[in-house]
């Protein structure tokens, strides 16, 4: 049983009984002398910082109370049965974790039978509490990172490469230092029609390419315009000749497609407002199960949006707290998929004739940019429609140092629905790489105290 390793190895293996008692409750055995035992010895360790002894424990056993001569004498027959047996840490850990699991989902199942049948005070309520609780036991030995003691660890980490999802786009890569990391939120900022979903479904068709597998939720558009942009965009066709492409034509297209990349490219779509993390959640579990799909990447168009799961939005919550919420939310699914998550934002009404776009012009909630990993601006003009372009200006980088190409432009092809890389000359008079600090009033003061002491410097020679 495993009980009965458990026991033998709180007694014999240190180093297991430190990873497993803070843990362990008495709840979880079912023998009421297992139940009696576990406490004899979560006692002692908590009380002499050590494991007891067979002897310590058959000497505590004397000041237990509740128990009779026959549960006595069993107890002492229990700890003399205590042997020293050798057993990998790793697996018992893994095993104990599992059996812990196992007894909390029973003891909450059985909790709610009493509460539904009226043998309990407490009232139905509390059973999804009870099953919550249940479900998230774990045993998470990690209490903090020590600086001293773990330098070798940090240094590890300093030079691993870190798993990211590159763009095709080269400024992009260069900002992000080579594309999205996992677990980060990366949010677009735009005016109505400047190219937001446009950006989503390139950079959708361009991770489809690489090999990765892409799931894009759509709550703005239908599945099939979403797939008619990113048809237009890796067929090379313009949006409005998809329609008079022959079908023997269509097919041999797509079927060139297939045979270029290993990725899978899933779009679903929710109706406006009617989904947020939660159904995203199920969804992947869904997609997981029925076509063994695991994302990549996970596009969102768009957040504003979404909804919220843990919140109804009314006269009691406002628009910052209710788009804060969805941010967080749709963070947090991407740090449990292990995945980067791309969405958008509209800009406020001023911001949209706005040619200089900040956080500030953030529209509904300044948490959202609070939230995100990584914001850019989406920018257009007439001058920049002429030419061809969309202007990228950073608003927020945890990746890199946002005043390092801050702005720069990428060429757009509406019609096929496609961002490409120009030429370095269109960049020239756009990137401005001067740190901002030596932008700034201070910045320039400095700089004239170091050309005015150069000054007489050079006079004193």
């Amino acid at each position: 049983m495993i009980e009965n390793t458990i026991f033998n190895n709180l007694v014999f293996n240190e180093e297991f009984a430190r990873k497993t008692l803070p843990f362990l409750k008495a709840d979880y055995f079912q023998n009421k002398l297992d139940k009696v035992l576990f406490k004899l010895i979560d006692e002692y360790v908590t009380k002499y910082n050590s494991i007891p002894t067979k002897a310590a424990l058959i000497v505590e056993l004397d000041s237990v109370s509740g128990t009779n001569d026959d549960e006595h004498k069993m107890l002492v027959d229990k700890v003399n049965e205590i042997k020293d047996e050798q057993a990998d840490v790793k697996w018992l850990v893994d095993q104990t974790e599992k059996y812990c699991q196992d007894r909390a989902i029973y003891n909450a199942i059985m909790s709610s039978i009493q509460i539904i049948n009226g043998n309990s005070q407490d009232g139905k309520g509390k059973i999804p509490a009870l099953l919550s609780d249940a479900l998230g036991v774990s045993f998470d030995t990690h209490i903090g990172h020590d600086f001293l003691d773990d330098f070798e660890s940090r240094f590890e980490f300093y030079h691993q490469k870190e798993k990211r999802v590159p763009f095709d786009l080269d400024y992009f890569n260069t900002i992000t230092k080579g594309g999205l990391p996992l677990k980060t939120l990366n949010v677009a900022l735009a005016g109505t029609g400047v190219g937001k979903s446009l950006f989503m479904c390139h950079c959708a068709a361009a991770n489809l390419m690489s090999g990765k597998n892409v799931l894009y939720i759509t709550m703005e558009m239908a599945e099939e315009k979403i797939a008619e942009r990113i048809d237009a965009n890796l067929l090379n066709e313009p949006m409005d000749m998809l329609s008079m492409l022959p079908k023997e034509a269509y097919d041999k297209k797509i079927e060139r497609i297939k045979n270029k990349t290993l990725g899978k490219l899933i779009i679903k779509e929710y109706p406006t407002a009617s989904a947020g993390a939660a159904h995203f959640r199920h969804l992947l579990g869904e997609l997981k199960l029925k076509r063994n799909f695991v994302p990549d990447i996970i596009y969102v168009d768009y957040l504003n949006i979404c909804m919220s799961s843990r919140l109804k939005y009314g006269s009691n919550v406002n628009s910052y707290t209710y788009i804060k919420s969805i941010a967080e939310e749709i963070r947090g699914l991407a740090v449990e998929f292990n995945v980067p998550i791309v969405s958008a934002t509209q800009t406020t009404r001023s911001g949209y004739t706005n040619t200089d776009l900040g956080l500030e012009d953030t529209s509904e909630s300044f948490g959202l940019p609070a939230t995100a990993d990584f914001m850019f601006a989406l920018i257009t003009s007439e001058e920049l429609e002429d030419l061809g372009q969309i202007l990228v200006k950073q608003l927020k980088n945890r990746y890199n140092d946002p005043s390092h190409h801050r702005k720069f432009v990428v060429g757009v092809d509406r019609s096929k629905m496609r961002l490409y890389n120009v030429e370095q000359s269109a960049q020239d008079d756009i990137i401005d790489d001067t740190p901002l600090f030596d932008r700034s009033s201070s910045g320039e003061r400095i700089k004239q105290e170091r050309k005015f002491d150069k000054t007489v410097f050079d006079e004193f020679k």
